[in-house]
């Protein structure tokens, strides 16, 4: 049997559905028979002991890795199938920055921009910046940062997005001091108010309000 495309309304956002999902690192089950699913609109904060399988259920999702069992659909449609369509409107951002230590804050921002098709020009990505406290620092070379500064430049990735779109985010609040928090915080509720998605990791308990954020708590029965 062909799987079918995925025709993506580029102004709508696909549901993302997991069904009977199973991780196994090594010999080792993560986690199993995991059924969920992330709508438009909707933050998903996913919780955890240390080697749960937070990060690797994040993977899951990014069509980074494939399941032992189980089915992630995007739209009602598997992720090998969906391609660019799913690529196109997925933000993956893992708990490392990965960021080039010889460009500059700025170089590496439009680095970013480019690699995902965004915006690159210097007025949209300086305003970024400038709304995470960077932009005085924009032409330092980012092994002059501070690890909380690297984090703000990694995030400074979300700001640069303008339409609805799938944020996958491996503990965004690392690293963040309270006036990172709370301006992380208000760009989520204003992804969310736009008809985008988020699923994410923290270890430091959310103050998200609006939309109050969905617990999916692994490996409690």
């Amino acid at each position: 049997m062909t799987e079918k495309s995925l025709a993506v309304d580029p102004g709508a956002l696909p549901t993302l559905a997991v069904a009977g999902l199973a991780c196994r690192r090594g010999d080792r089950l993560l986690f199993e028979g995991l059924d969920f699913a992330v709508r438009p609109g909707q933050i998903v904060w996913v919780r955890g002991r240390n080697g749960q399988g937070k990060t690797s259920l994040l993977r899951l999702l990014a069509g980074l890795s494939a399941p032992a069992a189980g089915v992630v659909t995007w739209g009602g449609v598997p992720l090998r199938a969906a391609g660019a369509a799913f690529k196109q409107r997925l933000v993956y951002l893992a708990h490392a920055n990965a960021l080039k230590e010889d460009l500059t804050v700025l170089e590496s921002l439009q680095f970013l921009a480019r690699l995902h098709g965004r915006d690159t020009s210097v007025a949209s990505l300086e305003a970024a910046l400038r709304r995470l406290n960077l932009h005085s620092r924009r032409r330092a070379p980012v092994r002059t940062l501070s690890q909380g500064q690297r984090r703000r430049v990694a995030l400074a990735r979300l700001l640069i997005e303008t339409g609805p779109s799938l944020w996958v985010l491996d503990e965004p609040y690392d690293a963040l001091d309270a006036e990172g928090s709370a301006v992380l915080d208000a760009v989520l509720s204003s992804h969310a108010e736009r008809g985008g998605s988020v699923v994410l990791t923290s270890h430091l308990p959310l103050a998200v309000a609006r939309p109050a954020p969905t617990v999916l708590e692994l490996g409690v029965a």
